[in-house]
């Protein structure tokens, strides 16, 4: 039979206190968002003006798409139950999925809309679209400036990838309503709407990257598993770090769980403070589980094909 020891040993950190600051900084950005989407609707349909409609609807679903954040953030701040073992971090993560996949939408629209223009371009109103893109462009200036102090979130940066496709937006309008104003062709105003669409796509399929590789419990970026690895086995008593897992519970939530191999098991309780406080300190993992075991128990099992066996 084996002699493994098993027994684990835990370090928390549920990182409530960044999802409510996640959250009021959400909802500052929300009431801004949506009366300024108001405003250019009106300014976009007066105007007959895609660049300025385009941003419209970049700043309808920035609302949508803050609104979720702010919930999102609210559920991740809910303690842990016997349901949720771990709390519902992982709601800004969905969060942040949600804000992605709308996006992706929102810039086949907007694409579509602005090829059936090319062909046949209408008439623009140049004074209004400067104007309302103007304002529109230092709205969105104050926004972004707003989210990139708070707290940097995966559900955060999904809210910020919207508010930057608004002010890329806002920029086209500027420039299409200081283009049409000097006397420029309307072609300008469906162009400049597809070289937005085409700058907020990559910003979209790079977050939706980071979403995957959450969702699909990859080792977090800026995680060297090998190097994690090393650093345990390099304390006094360690003989050996395998079986070991890490993966990321939210953007700011990682977690890791491995098999420590002891010379006695005599040392683990002054062996595991070291091992957390490296997890923390050096990697950013607040939550670790350790499973101790004596190392030349193991080798002996390993080495009897009927270790173990009934």
């Amino acid at each position: 039979m084996s002699s493994h020891s098993h027994s684990h040993s835990h370090s928390h950190s549920n990182g409530g206190g960044h999802s409510h600051g996640s959250s009021r900084t959400l909802l500052f950005a929300l009431a801004f968002t949506t009366s300024f989407a108001v405003v250019e609707i009106i300014g976009g349909v007066w105007a007959d003006s895609l660049a300025l409609l385009s941003d419209a609807g970049h700043m309808l679903t920035d609302s949508l798409s803050l609104a979720v954040g702010a919930f999102a953030a609210w559920l991740a701040a809910r303690p842990a139950s016997r349901e949720h073992s771990f709390g519902l971090q992982r709601a800004e993560v969905l969060g942040a999925l949600f804000n992605v996949m709308f996006m992706f939408a929102v810039i086949v629209f907007i694409a579509f809309e602005a090829v059936g223009r090319l062909a046949d371009p209408p008439a623009v109103n140049g004074d209004i679209v400067l104007l309302v893109g103007g304002t529109g462009l230092f709205v969105n200036i104050g926004v972004a400036w707003v989210l990139m102090r708070g707290e940097q979130t995966m559900n955060v940066r999904g809210a910020l990838l919207h508010v930057m496709g608004d002010l890329l937006g806002s920029v086209a309008a500027l420039a299409t309503g200081v283009i049409i104003y000097l006397g420029g062709p309307n072609v300008v105003d469906p162009l400049l709407s597809l070289f937005v669409c085409l700058l907020i796509l990559v910003s979209a399929v790079r977050l939706l990257n980071e979403v995957t590789r959450v969702l699909m419990e990859g080792v977090p970026r800026g995680i060297d598993s090998r190097e994690v690895s090393q650093a345990l086995g390099n304390i006094e008593g360690v003989q050996a770090v395998h079986d070991m897992h890490i993966w990321s519970l939210s953007s700011t939530s990682h977690a890791l769980a491995a098999h420590v191999d002891l010379e006695t098991m005599q040392n683990w309780p002054d062996i595991l403070p070291q091992l957390q406080s490296i997890l923390r300190e050096r990697f950013d993992i607040a939550h670790s589980t350790l499973q101790p075991e004596n190392a030349k128990a193991r080798a002996s099992c390993d080495a009897d094909p009927d270790c173990g066996g009934t």
